[in-house]
């Protein structure tokens, strides 16, 4: 294929109907106006300039190359884009997106056919915006995101509060509360800046206005009427990260629609991630653009429904820079068989149905509630401690049953799904069931988790309290995964009522009495399959170079006061100062975010999470300080929020959020 020459337009001004002016970079092949091309779009809030400029020329100047246009706009209220932001995937949102769908399409140096695509907010709402079927959009390209908002995003897990909740939270707040740059913007920037920071929300008050899986969060979740959606969606997804469910639920709900990829990456995209091996994500997207968007017959519609890294007795380390294993395809995907394993009346994980109608063997369990901290972060960014570490640590505070030496290699591939019986002497609580891989040498690695508040046993839209001490039989179908287990390894199952801090605790610590002898454990059988190679990049290391000024650095740590029995979760991250060589803009984030809970008293839970976001150039210096928290009572969560800004060293605004308590709902 001949490369063809293109121009970046740093900034394009789009004015929507209602007068909203947003800004867009675009990446254009030469010869266009007399020759049109397809064109892909992303729309995300998280700064074109500065936020995701690295990534984004990492692959649209490849784009154009092949002659697809790059269109990156920056959602109302971020970036430069004017107005304000009111909220994750509103129906305005939406609503712009297909405007600018349809501006694109009008273009003359455009053919008609655009693509949507993205990763995370990105990949939500390409799904959400081609269920709404602008015509234009011919089809997505959706990396790391959900067909499920209320059950695989930051907020809630089967009724559980995830702690990921205030992170996002106060993330967004940071983001929003930055300055436009003024070398684009002109001399009206810090007015702008001005009205953005005095007028945007802070989210996690709306998402905990809704604790139930109501129709704010029906709202974008495609997964309520999958016959509907008939766009061509490449689903992409990375077991080390915490949307690793989406591809494989989109080919179950979508059909031959769908076509999933899911290697070993955390939260990134396939070319640049981590753990290796990558995926070559550029000829990938291109030839799906040249399929959907130029016609062009090149099997792209003919790949395999399901092509999945099968991650091979990983261990957990400080960092992972390569898992083993091996792909694997799936022309077309069907829900898997199970192999199923119970509990025999000492503790061990055997291979085989539970005995029908077997005599009740009640174990108490009541993890201490600071079991957890080896969890990492429920969506992961770096491949380090973000990723599960040694279960070893939060096997301690659990209920675990192991089997014997596994005397072959045992492979699955899909979500396994567990069944046992319980008794609850509270209204609710919270069980969480790992699957984890015990190497000879004892090493544990987490392979899938489920979670459960048991309110929400039978329904997320409707849950009930337990039923006070009544044997309840329960159903939790853990997260989507991809392992071999080698031979002489042992699979271990380890039930825990805490797990935090990536989950918040109920009201009340009354612990379980879970019978062993109901525990039914199916894991889902990788079955016929054949052996791929998936292409890696031919450039391994993509991203463009910028100037650094100052390194950066993380850390993270569980710090344990004996004395005054309370653990504390401490995260520190800078990301350093790295100037952009064209534009001459430097930026600098720093965040701090602490967890603390006493071990036995779940009302003792408090998080705080402090942004600190810097932009400069010589002669110009803007500053953000952003502040989140969350504590809670036994009805109330309690949170909190503030902003301050500075030009240079002087404070130009703060804003402190009115204190909110917002009442628990069975959470």
């Amino acid at each position: 294929m001949i490369e063809r020459s293109f121009t970046t337009i740093e900034n394009q001004w789009i004015t929507l109907k209602d007068g909203t002016r947003l800004a867009a970079r675009i990446w254009m092949p030469d010869g266009a106006d007399s020759d049109p091309v397809p064109a892909v779009f992303e729309f995300l809030p998280y700064r074109k300039r500065d936020g995701t400029s690295s990534r984004d020329e990492s692959t649209y100047p490849v784009f154009a190359a092949a002659g697809i246009a790059g269109v990156r706009v920056d959602i109302r209220g971020s970036g430069e884009s004017g107005g304000i932001i009111d909220g994750e995937y509103t129906e305005l949102e939406l609503a712009n997106a297909c405007e600018l769908i349809a501006w694109i399409a009008a273009q003359p140096w455009s053919n008609g056919s655009v693509g949507m695509m993205g990763i995370s907010w990105g990949g939500f709402n390409c799904l959400q915006v081609a269920a709404l079927k602008p015509p234009a959009l011919k089809a997505v390209i959706s990396i790391a995101s959900t067909v499920d908002r209320y059950n695989d995003d930051i907020h809630y897990k089967n009724g559980c509060h995830l702690s990921a909740q205030l992170s996002w939270a106060a993330t967004m707040l940071a983001y929003q509360s930055r300055s436009p740059d003024p070398a684009i913007f002109g001399e009206d920037w810090r007015e702008m800046w001005l009205r953005r920071l005095k007028q945007e929300p802070f989210f996690m008050e709306e998402w905990l206005q809704h604790q139930r899986r109501d129709d704010f969060w029906r709202h974008g979740s495609i997964c309520e009427d999958f016959d509907s959606f008939d766009i061509p969606a490449l689903v992409i997804a990375g077991w080390a990260d915490g949307y690793r469910n989406t591809p494989l639920l989109a080919v179950e709900g979508l059909g031959e629609k769908a076509k999933a990829l899911v290697g070993p990456w955390i939260h990134k995209y396939p070319h640049l991630a981590w753990p290796k091996p990558r995926a070559d994500f550029h000829s990938e997207a291109i030839a799906w653009w040249n399929h959907w968007l130029r016609k062009e017959d090149n099997g792209a519609e003919a790949m395999p429904s399901v092509r999945a890294y099968i991650l091979d007795a990983i261990k957990p380390a400080t960092r992972r820079d390569f898992d083993p294993g091996f792909w694997i395809a799936k022309q077309s995907w069907q829900q898997p068989d199970f192999q199923c394993f119970y509990v025999e009346q000492f503790g061990t994980l055997m291979e085989g149905m539970p005995i029908p109608h077997a005599p009740e063997h009640p174990v108490y369990m009541r993890s201490p509630l600071d079991t957890g901290t080896a969890s990492g972060e429920w969506f992961t960014l770096k491949p380090d401690a973000e990723l599960a570490i040694d279960q070893r640590l939060d096997d301690a505070g659990s209920l675990t049953f192991q089997s014997a030496p596994l005397a072959e290699d045992h492979d699955y591939l899909g979500r396994p799904v567990l069944t046992l019986a319980l008794r609850c002497d509270a209204e609710t609580a919270n069980l969480c069931a790992r699957l984890v891989d015990i190497h000879p040498d004892g090493t544990a690695t987490r392979v899938s988790f489920g979670l459960l508040n048991l309110a929400h046993r039978d329904s997320n839209a409707t849950p009930e309290p337990m039923s006070n001490g009544e044997r309840t039989t329960v159903n939790l179908t853990l997260d989507a995964c991809g392992y071999r287990f080698r031979k002489g390894h042992r699979i271990r199952l380890s039930l825990s009522t805490a797990y935090w801090p990536m989950v918040l605790p109920p009201p009340e610590d009354p612990g379980l009495t879970i019978d062993i002898a109901s525990i039914g454990l199916g894991l889902p059988i990788l079955g016929p399959h054949e052996l791929i190679d998936v292409k890696q990049p031919d450039n391994p290391d993509p991203l463009p170079k910028y100037i650094e000024h100052a390194p950066g650095s993380t850390k993270r740590q569980v710090v344990r006061d004996l004395s005054a029995g309370l653990t504390r979760y401490e995260i520190q991250e800078d990301t350093g100062l790295f100037e952009h060589p064209g534009t001459g803009l430097s930026t600098r984030q720093l965040r701090e975010e602490t967890w603390s809970i006493t071990p036995d008293d779940p009302l003792s839970m408090s998080g705080i999470s402090t942004w600190i976001c810097d932009m400069q150039r010589p002669g110009w210096f803007v500053r953000t300080v952003a502040t989140s928290s969350i504590a809670c009572t036994a009805k109330d969560w309690i949170i909190g929020a503030s902003v301050i800004a500075y030009e240079g060293e002087t404070e130009i605004f703060r804003k402190i959020f009115e204190e909110k308590r917002i009442a628990r709902d069975l959470m």
